[in-house]
């Protein structure tokens, strides 16, 4: 199976402790086997030479690729047949992601999807906010990679529990993917569960994997003009992190016109300043995480258990 909103070939992913072609248990927590495929490219669409400029807008030296109802472009494959096979994908992620989120509802789990491109400082950013909360909040990570668990030992590093989900040739994460990740990581009732989204700007936002918010960190050392480039991205996020300030004195970086061009792509998106390695800002971020996860928890079971215990965690 091909997803077309990125073209990242499905069936490659790998969870620790799960053997390949491991189906999930249908009667737990909603999660059938995934009998879904995508549908193969029409042999007439090849043959079609016609196909091959649909929706292709040329102005100048500028070649347009995604004003189609597909909004992308795949060889052989017309734009409606594009639009029906993600509809398909997206449609069956979206029943895994809504069986997650009862779950983690029902557990009064906070979960966090934390987005964006490689090098952005997500993981520095996730083991500096284990460090400094481990004594205040219970934290479970799933984290996501095509290859290797060197995050997820980083994660571990600091007493958290984590499980690698490896994506294969996939380029992001998918919902049944985090339901298998979530049956065996098991997070506390009413802790916070932060899925590290694998480095990509594009496809991750496309897909809901039942967290209660998108977080999309960006460093400065990746240009202001991201928002404008990669809106989706920008525009499903619930909180923008804007990392690595400690590197402004020796970078051209326009902060306010980034927050700007953020702000354009999405209206109400909230922003923190702040640096994993100074630790510049970092307050305002887990003043956010307190107050979200405290507004999760607001009229649950689990505050009065809470209110009994010494620690309240």
């Amino acid at each position: 199976m091909m997803c077309t909103v990125c073209g990242c070939a499905d069936g490659e992913g790998r969870i620790e402790g799960h053997a390949a072609g491991h189906e999930h248990d249908p009667h737990h927590h909603d999660h059938g086997n995934d009998a879904s495929s995508s549908p193969p490219a029409e042999d007439a669409a090849i043959r079609d030479a016609t196909h091959r400029h649909d929706h292709v807008h040329a102005d100048g030296d500028h070649v347009h690729y995604g004003r189609g109802p597909a909004r992308a472009h795949a060889p052989g494959l017309s734009q409606a047949r594009m639009v029906q096979i993600e509809q398909d994908i997206l449609g069956k992620n979206d029943q895994y992601a809504a069986a997650n989120r009862r779950l983690l509802v029902q557990q009064g789990v906070l979960t966090l999807n934390l987005l964006s491109s490689p090098g952005s400082g997500k993981t520095s950013l996730l083991t500096r906010t284990l460090h400094d909360l481990q004594h205040e909040l219970t934290m479970t990570v799933i984290e996501g990679d095509q290859e290797t668990s060197n995050d997820a030992a980083r994660i571990r590093a600091t007493g958290a529990r984590a499980i690698q989900i490896n994506t294969g040739k996939g380029c992001h994460l998918d919902a049944h993917q985090v339901g298998h990740a979530i049956d065996q990581l098991q997070p506390e009732p009413g802790s916070v569960l932060f899925i590290e989204n694998v480095g990509n700007l594009v496809c991750p936002a496309a897909f809901d994997l039942g967290e209660a918010c998108k977080v999309a960190v960006l460093s400065i050392t990746e240009g202001e003009d991201k928002p404008l480039k990669y809106p989706d991205m920008f525009r499903a996020a619930d909180l923008l992190l804007l990392n690595k300030i400690d590197l402004l004195p020796h970078l051209r970086f326009d902060v306010e016109r980034c927050v700007d061009y953020a702000r354009r792509v999405n209206p109400g998106l909230q922003v923190f300043e702040l640096s994993a390695i100074s630790g510049e800002g970092l307050n305002d971020w887990y003043a956010w995480l307190r107050a979200t996860r405290a507004a999760r928890l607001v009229g649950h079971p689990l505050m009065h258990e809470m209110a009994e215990t010494p620690d309240g965690r």
